[in-house]
């Protein structure tokens, strides 16, 4: 999950794995596999970067789990 913020300041947590494709025009255009679209303020490399941190942490956590730790509480 990231988060992301709308042209109007809101901001929303999405579902990174449903991210179909990301526009690169004016503004940044997230879309996700079910077809529903968000114009966000982010730059796509922001996003991108904040994909791969979800990501990074997800497998940080499984290994600290599957080492008898508990997992990171981290936003």
């Amino acid at each position: 999950m990231i988060s992301v913020t709308l042209l109007d300041g809101t901001e929303i947590v999405i579902n990174s794995e449903l991210i179909e494709h990301i526009k690169i025009e004016a503004d940044t255009v997230v879309t996700l596999t079910n077809g529903t679209s968000f114009v966000v303020r982010e730059q796509w490399h922001e996003l991108v970067e904040r994909v791969i941190a979800f990501k990074q942490r997800i497998i940080s956590d499984r290994a600290t789990l599957m080492s008898g730790g508990l997992p990171s509480t981290r936003n």
